[in-house]
């Protein structure tokens, strides 16, 4: 890639400087001549693919699939990713609907090789959709090869948009984040949970998340998070939180630095 987004500084007050520069860094790094071969390669071949073996089996192809959905760490799991595909999402004991992660399910169900009335991939439509979503997850990816946090902030806004454009229920909308890692760890690290919630029983889980956004955001209707303002309330809060935990890791290290310092006494002394 010849331009890399330039993030100076992490933190709130960097999301803040890559909202206002945003458009235009981006622009930059979508004009890269890779990632332009990679979506016209994709545009022009997605038309061909009738199978989920047919999609698995060109690498090319794969890759700009799973990185839209933020799966690309799966391209060496052909047949893991095949089966996924293969097998929909209309039956309710098909493998992407018993994952955990629940992008699975999303990238399965783009492209509908369970359909009755074929794959999705002889529609113009879904090669726009898989294109406009590469895209964004390459400069994400690309931000986040800088800054972890900031690519976890930039995620926000479109998983939350996708997961209102499907509907559902409130108590269904509170599961698909929780199994949606990257946007989990921002609810997580927002509402101060500990790194052993997790463990906790789902319904458990769902109830201390809705308590916590009553707490944090102002309300535990998940609905409300298609508020932009509350988006970027529950984004800082996710920042401020994550700069402060570093903050204290770092702390905590260096005052175990100067204690062990203390017991060893002053090794340049002598007599």
């Amino acid at each position: 890639m010849s331009f890399q987004p330039a993030i100076p500084i992490g933190g709130y007050t960097g999301w803040r400087f890559l909202q206002r520069t945003m458009a235009g860094q981006k622009a930059a790094f979508l004009a890269d001549p890779t990632i332009k071969r990679d979506v016209d390669y994709f545009r022009e071949n997605i038309g061909k693919v009738r199978t989920a073996q047919d999609l698995t089996s060109d690498r090319r192809m794969l890759n700009v699939a799973l990185s839209a959905f933020g799966l690309e760490r799966d391209l060496d799991s052909r047949y893991f990713v095949e089966r996924v595909l293969a097998e929909g999402t209309t039956d309710r004991a098909a493998l992407a609907n018993k994952l955990a992660d629940k992008r699975y399910a999303a990238f399965s169900k783009a492209f509908g090789f369970d359909s009755a009335l074929g794959p999705r991939t002889q529609f113009s439509v879904l090669a726009e959709e898989i294109t406009e979503r590469f895209r964004a997850k390459e400069f994400e990816s690309a931000v986040g090869a800088q800054n972890n946090d900031l690519r976890l902030a930039m995620n926000v806004s479109g998983e939350l948009n996708d997961m209102f454009k499907k509907g559902g229920t409130d108590r269904s909308h509170w599961f698909t984040m929780m199994g949606t890692p990257p946007l989990r760890e921002v609810f997580e690290t927002a509402f101060g949970f500990p790194s052993g919630f997790g463990s906790l029983d789902i319904d458990q889980q769902l109830d201390q998340f809705r308590k916590r956004s009553e707490a944090v955001l102002g309300s535990d209707t998940f609905a409300d998070l298609k508020d932009p303002a509350l988006q970027e309330k529950l984004i800082q809060t996710f920042l401020i939180r994550r700069e402060a935990d570093q903050f204290s890791a770092r702390s905590s290290s260096g005052q175990v630095a100067l204690a062990l310092l203390s017991s060893m006494g002053n090794p340049w002394k002598t007599g």
